[in-house]
């Protein structure tokens, strides 16, 4: 869309990644740390709080795992990505192998007021070209099946079979699907 721009996730971006993840926008409980807690176990007693600390955490250790799509300025979107297996928690909960080259793409955050707008496939076909660029050569994803909107954090598996993920793993509610990416220029 004219006006979007996709920018990596850095230091100076924190306050841009909590206006993103706010109570205001109704996106402000998770703060993008469910696979950064060691296990389920007691995640959904959780608060908001805790989750927020942790996220200020991973700032200040320097994680900085995503990215962030801006509307005039605004943000308005955001897609957690980083190599595949820093995410113990995820890693364990597919039983994956080892893979250092594999990269995941574990949540998208879309404020109300701009879904049904393109925005998660605008940024992810950004944040696939910003992989590319990066040498990436595989990226992986995870969403969930038959839920509702504010249950699909991980994203919804049409658009990564649109952006040509295929199932890598079959399962009737977390498939694991998988992309392989062709050089810049390929």
């Amino acid at each position: 869309m004219s006006g979007w721009e996709v920018r990596r996730l850095t230091a100076d971006r924190r306050e841009d990644f909590f206006r993103v993840h706010c109570d205001a926008e109704g996106t402000g409980w998770c703060y993008c740390a469910a696979w950064w807690v060691e296990t389920w176990d007691g995640w959904g007693e959780r608060t908001g709080e805790q989750n927020r600390a942790l996220r200020e955490a991973l700032f200040d250790r320097g994680e900085l795992d995503g990215y962030l799509l801006y509307e005039g300025g605004r943000p308005i979107a955001w897609c957690q990505v980083g190599l595949r297996d820093r995410l113990e928690k995820l890693v364990a909960q597919f039983e994956l192998q080892p893979d250092p080259e594999a990269w995941a793409i574990t949540c998208f955050a879309v404020i109300p007021s701009e879904r049904r707008r393109g925005a998660a496939r605008f940024l992810l076909t950004e944040v696939l070209r910003d992989l590319r660029g990066r040498g990436a050569v595989r990226v992986q994803a995870f969403p969930k099946r038959g839920v509702d909107v504010p249950e699909m954090w991980t994203g919804p598996e049409e658009l990564y079979r649109r952006a040509g993920f295929a199932v890598v793993r079959e399962d009737e509610s977390r498939p694991v699907l998988a992309l392989e990416l062709a050089p810049d220029g390929g």
